[in-house]
C-alpha cells in the first residue's frame, strides 16, 4: 500500500486530537464524578458527559472514514484490530475476575462482623427467577440475534442484517431498563455490607458494559443501514459482536452466582 508513510501494509494513523480531548474528558468525568459524590453538584459531570460523547463521534468518525472510505484497514491492519480487540477483551475478563474474587472471598467464608452468614442477616436478595431471569432470556436472546445479523452480512443479505441487528438493539436496550428498575426496587444499597457492595459493583460494571456494548452496536447499525460493511470488510462489526458475546457470557456467571447461588 502506498502511503506519505512509504510502501508498507500497516496504517500509521494521522496525528489527531482526540486522544487528548479524550483524556482529559475521562479526567474531568472522574473529577465531576467527587464534585457530585461529595458537593451534589452535576455541573462538571454534564460538561464531561457531553465532551466525552463529543470525542466518541468524532473519533468513530475518522476510523470510519479511515476503514471505509480511504481503504487503509488492509489485511495486515485488519487482523491487528481483531488481535487488539481481543486482548481487550481479555483485560476485561480480568476485570470482572476480580469482583467475583471478592464476592467468593466474602462469601464462601463470612466474617463475625456481617453475623457469619450469607446472605447478611436482615438482607433480602433478590429472587433469582423473577427480573433476573427474565434479563438473562433477553440477553441470551440478544447474543442469538447479532449472530444472526453476522450471518445476513456474510451471506450479503443486508435486510435481515439491519433488522436483526436493530432487534439486538432493542434488546439491549430493554436490558438496561429493566436492571434500571430492579435497582429502584432494590431492598438493600451498595452500602449494606460486603453483600451490596459486591452486588452493585459487579452488576453496575456490567450494566455499564451493556450500555457500551449497545452504543458499540448502534454504530455498528448506523453503518450497516449506510453500506458500510459488506462480507469480506466488517471488522467492526465483529469487534462489536465478539464484545456483545462477552457481555452475554459475563451476565451468565453474575446469575448463576451472585443472583442464584450467591442469594
Amino acid at each position: 500500500m502506498s502511503s506519505s508513510h512509504g510502501f508498507h501494509p500497516y496504517h500509521l494513523v494521522d496525528m489527531s486530537p482526540w486522544p487528548l480531548t479524550g483524556s482529559i474528558s475521562a479526567m474531568m468525568l472522574t473529577t465531576g464524578l467527587v464534585k457530585w459524590f461529595h458537593q451534589y453538584n452535576m455541573t462538571l459531570l454534564i460538561l464531561s458527559f457531553f465532551a466525552t460523547l463529543l470525542t466518541m463521534i468524532q473519533w468513530w468518525r475518522d476510523v470510519t472514514r479511515e476503514g471505509t472510505y480511504q481503504g487503509l484497514h488492509t489485511s495486515m491492519v485488519v487482523k491487528g484490530l481483531r488481535w487488539g480487540m481481543i486482548l481487550f477483551i481479555v483485560s476485561e475478563v480480568l476485570f470482572f475476575f476480580s469482583f467475583f474474587w471478592a464476592f467468593f472471598h466474602s462469601s464462601l467464608s463470612p466474617t463475625v462482623e456481617i453475623g457469619v452468614y450469607w446472605p447478611p442477616m436482615g438482607t433480602q436478595p433478590f429472587n433469582p427467577f423473577q427480573i433476573p431471569l427474565l434479563n438473562t432470556t433477553i440477553l441470551l436472546s440478544s447474543g442469538a440475534t447479532v449472530t444472526w445479523a453476522h450471518h445476513a452480512i456474510m451471506e450479503s443479505n443486508h435486510t435481515q442484517a439491519v433488522q436483526s441487528l436493530g432487534l439486538t438493539i432493542i434488546l439491549g436496550i430493554y436490558f438496561t431498563a429493566l436492571q434500571a428498575f430492579e435497582y429502584i426496587e432494590a431492598s438493600f444499597t451498595i452500602a449494606d455490607s460486603v453483600f451490596g457492595s459486591s452486588f452493585f459493583v459487579a452488576t453496575g460494571f456490567h450494566g455499564l458494559h451493556v450500555i457500551i456494548g449497545t452504543s458499540f452496536l448502534s454504530v455498528c447499525f448506523f453503518r450497516l443501514f449506510n453500506y458500510h460493511f459488506s462480507n469480506n470488510h466488517h471488522v467492526g462489526f465483529e469487534a462489536a459482536a465478539w464484545y456483545w458475546h462477552f457481555v452475554d457470557v459475563v451476565w451468565l456467571f453474575l446469575y448463576v452466582f451472585i443472583y442464584w447461588w450467591g442469594g
